[in-house]
């Protein structure tokens, strides 16, 4: 079991509460917008609203204390950006930021994040090879040029 907090609850961070929850995590969702997070209290250990853009709203919310940190904000990539480098300096043990562009994904690992995804990108990927060939169920890319299917 991890501890896990979200930040953003938009339609990836909405995914990774559901899925983690399910895997038996203790999760921390916030947003600032009530609504996106109400929706999740069935599923999260604890909910919070606030702007992590502000520093004492982080602060408030022990981020040393979880094993891992996701910034799940899409739609504005300055915030994105300032809150991945207030979460890793305030001891964020591990960051994954979302990323739409690669540009933002160069920025997000030069400002605290340790993994940056790109959710849209990675799925059509799977999707495509999974669907381009026969009677392939899943696969795994390992590096460049070597996957398992």
């Amino acid at each position: 079991m991890k501890t896990i907090l979200i930040i953003g609850m938009g339609r990836f961070g909405h995914h990774l509460c559901i899925n983690f929850s399910k895997m038996n995590n203790e999760v921390m969702i916030i947003d600032k917008d009530e609504d996106k997070v109400s929706d999740l209290l069935p599923y999260a250990t604890t909910a919070k609203v606030g702007d992590c853009t502000n520093e004492e709203v982080l602060k408030s919310l022990g981020i040393s204390n979880f094993d891992l940190c996701f910034i799940c904000i899409g739609s504005n990539f300055q915030s994105s950006l300032e809150i991945t480098s207030l979460v890793k300096e305030m001891g964020g043990k591990y960051v994954v930021s979302k990323a739409n562009r690669d540009i933002h994904a160069k920025f997000l690992l030069r400002n605290g994040a340790d993994e940056v995804v790109y959710p849209d990108r990675d799925i059509a990927e799977k999707i495509a090879v999974r669907h381009s060939a026969n009677h392939v169920f899943d696969y795994v890319e390992l590096t460049e040029g070597y996957s398992i299917l």
